[in-house]
């Protein structure tokens, strides 16, 4: 590798002034155009590369942020992440990005690892069942941002999407259509984003005096083979629902998976609605209605909320930033009579 000492001798200048040059303080140090163009040309013609990890030491910044995601392959969170990699890039940042697979502990390992790499700030979509590792990186004053689940307990800044009026507005469409026994598959119990959702989903059925089933609030997860094999299960009922709310896109492929294998068809025999507008939504045999997240905006939200955290000296007031979801109503609901 290069260093500033390989260009000082071949120039025949000092180090220190070598290394002013290359960090843009010529101005500042009177040194003349006529060094600068030296020193940049020979700099060039070695293919001279900085090296950011001393800098960094130096600096006391690395200029990269630790991004952790409960499940890459959700392409809800593919499609944040994607956001947040180029809104972190136009600021001179680069993401680490770490994947939990939905697991607490490889979570809290995951975290404490970057915090160890010397990460400038965190932004995290937590699992959502304990919080004290992330408690910990707030007492230490380390720039965060939690996205899309969150803690009532910690005081952080925070993008979320209103869960409960998403699926309160879903269920409801579904009642106005006539749907009475309407399931829910749900996703982690115990996180923010489905406590929510099933409080939406179980609001609404009682603002219009439906009883709820316990029969049909299932699901464990928001992975894809949870939706399968709930929908195997609700659909084999002896009295089975007429429609299913899914609480995410994945869940939402494993209950399209089921009704396939079931020869049912979609709206005549099952509706179905879904937590997530994946991409392919509306091209489906039948387009499928589902509450949107403005995954974007969220993405925009929280990169503008850690670079404040980051570039501020740390008194910043924190935000709890919640953003509305759309309904998009398509033509996987069948009205009845």
């Amino acid at each position: 590798m290069v260093t500033l000492d390989d260009i000082a001798k071949k120039a025949g200048f000092s180090v220190s002034t070598v290394s002013r040059v290359l960090n843009g303080k010529a101005k500042r140090y009177r040194i003349s155009d006529k060094t600068q163009e030296i020193v940049n040309k020979i700099a060039k013609d070695l293919n001279y590369q900085p090296n950011q990890l001393a800098r960094g030491l130096r600096l006391k910044k690395t200029h990269t942020i630790g991004l952790v995601l409960p499940d890459i392959s959700n392409p809800f969170f593919a499609h944040v992440a994607r956001i947040i990699q180029t809104e972190i890039y136009e600021q001179g940042y680069i993401i680490i990005v770490c994947n939990t697979d939905e697991n607490q502990e490889k979570e809290i390992e995951q975290v404490r690892l970057l915090r160890s790499k010397g990460v400038d700030g965190f932004l995290i979509m937590p699992v959502g069942l304990r919080y004290d590792h992330i408690e910990e990186l707030l007492e230490s004053d380390i720039p965060l941002v939690l996205l899309d689940r969150c803690f009532d307990a910690l005081n952080t800044n925070s993008v979320i999407v209103d869960n409960y009026i998403g699926t309160y507005r879903a269920v409801e469409y579904l009642i106005q259509k006539g749907h009475r026994r309407i399931a829910i598959i749900q996703g982690l119990p115990r996180t923010s984003t489905n406590t929510k959702r099933l409080e939406g989903y179980e609001d609404a059925l009682k603002k219009h005096d439906i009883a709820i089933d316990e029969k049909l609030i299932v699901g464990k997860d928001f992975r894809e083979d949870n939706g399968y094999i709930e929908s195997k299960f609700l659909l084999n009922l002896s009295n089975p629902p007429t429609a299913i709310f899914c609480t995410s896109d994945l869940i939402t492929l494993g209950t399209l998976k089921a009704i396939h294998e079931e020869k049912l068809t979609i709206p005549n025999d099952i509706s179905i609605i879904s937590f997530d507008d994946f991409d392919f939504a509306p091209y489906l045999g039948t387009p499928l209605t589902a509450v949107s997240q403005p995954k974007q905006m969220m993405g925009k939200m929280a990169v503008k909320q850690l670079m404040e955290d980051i570039n501020g000296n740390g008194d910043q007031e924190k935000n709890h930033i919640v953003l509305k979801p759309t309904l998009n109503i398509r033509q996987s609901v069948k009205t009845l009579n």
